[in-house]
């Protein structure tokens, strides 16, 4: 009886350790490729903007045109007027795109055209142009003062 209740006890702690093991420990741990260390990354990342002595922050948006935007800076560029309602500058180099029908843009963001065209816009309105968005300036509410009538340096930083 003796060997019996060992024998029962013994097969209980075998059974909890497998159990224990292939529920638990067979698991492997969540692992995290490439592009979820830089999208996290990139959450947490802002973009600034100095213009005519003026900072802005740019939320960026999750996407790899603005992870390749980041990689470009720091820039300083002559950005030009265009149409009265946005600025523009286009790159030495192309990013990658998603572009889409936006429909409407809004003062103070920031997009690409085609594929090598940064645009800020100072305005909103509705359009039916396709933009990768980029980000969106906060607090742009001084924007268009700041940006000016004519052509404008904008330096762009991380």
């Amino acid at each position: 009886m003796k060997i019996r209740n060992n024998l029962i006890i013994f097969a209980l702690i075998v059974s909890l350790t497998l159990c224990c093991v292939c529920f638990g420990g067979c698991k492997q741990p969540a692992q995290k490729d490439d592009n979820q260390q830089v999208d996290n990354t990139l959450k947490e990342l802002d973009m600034f903007l100095s213009i005519n002595g003026e900072t802005f922050t740019v939320k960026l948006e999750d996407n790899k045109t603005s992870q390749q935007l980041l990689n470009l800076l720091p820039l300083t560029a002559q950005m030009n007027e265009l149409n009265g309602n946005e600025k523009y500058y286009y790159l030495d180099q192309k990013l990658p795109t998603n572009s889409q029908a936006v429909g409407y843009i809004t003062a103070g963001d920031v997009m690409l055209y085609n594929n090598n065209c940064l645009v800020i816009f100072y305005e909103s309105f509705s359009t039916s142009y396709s933009y990768t968005k980029i980000g969106h300036i906060e607090n742009a509410e001084n924007l268009k003062t700041i940006l000016g009538t004519g052509n404008v340096t904008v330096k762009w930083y991380k």
